[in-house]
């Protein structure tokens, strides 16, 4: 699905990466940091989920400034954005639920709804949702918002099938995965591919932080106890290494377009 704008820069390239393996990879990963991430930095290093939450917001907002600077998909800070945006999302629920006692229940519902807010805007406007298409800041910025409300949907709806409902962290993962296998055979046999890119980005969240309690969380709580520090820095050890072999994909690809031009 690739469409043409009227509103295009002719200098701008379109913004997000191709949706291959290694992008779900590291977009896994990247949850899985937000939920230990935050944890790491609220609970056990001691600032609160308030003081932790302005000071990654601060951050994210200094990197999203940068991703809207470029030109065209520059890897570390377009991933480096998308960690950041994983670990405001996070806070943003545990915000609400944790400090303003906001059930999980009514938290899912309103970032379903705010969502399904963004992704109508976003199409009234452009016509489109497609990611390969994301070459003009106003998409750029319908993009990330809605990047950001489903790592809070995904949050709170993990939160309430493991938490609330009493799931566990494992059969969360299990759970989760199934969804997303279901959601890749419909996109196999000819389902709609935006639509299934969303779904799919929606419930690696949930997948994401049920796996990152898995591994982080002590074994009296059903986790494996690698805790926190130790599960943030193997995964972000994990996508530092993807993300060079995406920007090594990415000057390739760039060289061999080059090459081809008179």
């Amino acid at each position: 699905m690739r469409e043409t704008s009227t509103y295009r820069v002719a200098d701008m390239r379109n913004k997000v990466p191709e949706a291959t393996l290694v992008f779900w990879a590291i977009k896994i990963m990247a949850t899985t940091v937000g939920e230990t991430g935050a944890d790491y930095l609220a609970v056990h290093v001691g600032l609160g989920t308030a003081l932790t939450g302005g000071i990654m917001l601060t951050v994210l907002i200094a990197a999203l400034a940068a991703q809207l600077r470029m030109r065209k998909y520059v890897p570390w800070i377009y991933w480096l954005t998308v960690v950041l945006v994983s670990v405001v999302g996070t806070q943003i629920t545990d915000a609400l639920t944790d400090k303003l006692g906001v059930s999980l229940y009514v938290s899912t519902i309103a970032f379903a709804l705010a969502l399904a807010v963004v992704f109508a805007l976003w199409y009234s406007s452009e016509r489109t949702l497609s990611i390969h298409t994301i070459y003009t800041t106003r998409r750029e910025l319908f993009y990330w918002a809605a990047v950001l409300f489903t790592f809070a949907l995904g949050t709170a709806a993990g939160d309430l099938a493991t938490e609330a409902l009493g799931l566990g962290f494992m059969i969360g993962v299990v759970a989760f995965s199934a969804l997303i296998a279901l959601v890749c055979v419909a996109y196999y046999v000819g389902g709609n591919p935006v639509l299934t890119f969303w779904l799919a980005y929606i419930l690696t969240r949930p997948l994401g932080a049920s796996f990152g309690d898995l591994l982080s969380q002590s074994r009296a709580y059903g986790g494996i106890g690698l805790g926190t520090i130790n599960t943030s820095v193997l995964f972000l050890s994990a996508i530092v290494v993807l993300v060079i072999f995406a920007s090594a994909v990415e000057q390739r690809s760039v060289r061999a377009v080059a090459a081809r031009e008179p």
